[in-house]
């Protein structure tokens, strides 16, 4: 942030305080973090609730279900199907 002095014009850092003249040469560095995203891969399908749902590719009207959010948090879930016949999965946007 730039701050007034007696003797001019300084750049002061909020979080360590280091000063450096106006004119001087400043480097503004971020420290990124990537954080690991929650995937259901395969879940104990015994543990998941059902629902009627026509499966897409044999026809059977019982699929195992699941959200999750796959965009951002103000977008509504993305709801997961899995068909108790034939395993086919797909989803559903809200």
């Amino acid at each position: 942030m730039p701050k007034k002095t007696k003797t001019g014009t300084v750049f002061v850092c909020r979080s360590c305080g280091k000063k450096s003249e106006k004119g001087n040469e400043i480097k503004i560095t971020e420290k990124i973090v990537k954080e690991n995203k929650i995937r259901i891969v395969d879940s104990k399908e015994d543990e998941l609730p059902t629902t009627e749902n026509l499966c897409p590719e044999c026809g059977n009207k019982e699929a195992f279900w699941w959200m999750q959010q796959t965009r951002s948090i103000d977008e509504p879930p993305t709801r997961f199907y899995k068909c108790t016949k034939c395993g086919h999965t797909w989803r559903e946007y809200s």
